[in-house]
């Protein structure tokens, strides 16, 4: 068996581990007692600002309600380099909805160098779901990965 540590990523693995998008888990704030909604996402990522852009359905059942403003939490992990070893990069801060006035011009920019996929976890056909756009600038933004102990 071998010893593995955590490690912290830089800018540069964080950003390289991200790609343009890929999928992860992004936690919602809620009220009182409750707890976070936790909801599977796809994501799209633009390294040169350092920003997140989500495609997320609303008006079903599960509906987690208003989202802009919203304190969250993001993380995306996997095996980032293809040796077996885990990474993730956990970013905090609030939802921005893509059509916020002030940000609605940079969000078009940014969504040019992103690539959200489109996963169907749907009951319908995904020309019924209908999608908001929303930004998550980071207030903080960490990476870690596994390495071991010998390396």
């Amino acid at each position: 068996m071998t010893d593995a540590e955590e490690i912290e990523m830089d800018a540069a693995e964080c950003d390289q581990f991200l790609g343009s998008g890929g999928t992860g888990v992004l936690s919602l704030s809620t009220t009182g007692d409750e707890p976070p909604d936790a909801v599977p996402v796809s994501y799209g990522y633009d390294a040169e600002r350092r920003v997140f852009h989500f495609r997320i359905s609303l008006g079903h059942e599960d509906d987690p309600g208003d989202l802009a403003g919203r304190a969250v939490t993001f993380v995306a992990y996997g095996d980032g380099d293809g040796n077996g070893r885990w990474r993730s990069v956990v970013a905090r801060g609030r939802l921005q909805s893509a059509e916020e006035e002030g940000i609605a011009t940079e969000t078009l920019a940014e969504m040019e160098r992103v690539d959200i996929p489109l996963v169907d976890v749907f009951e319908e056909p995904l020309r019924m779901v209908s999608f908001d756009f929303f930004r998550l600038d980071p207030e903080e933004f960490t990476g870690r990965r596994e390495s071991l102990v010998n390396e």
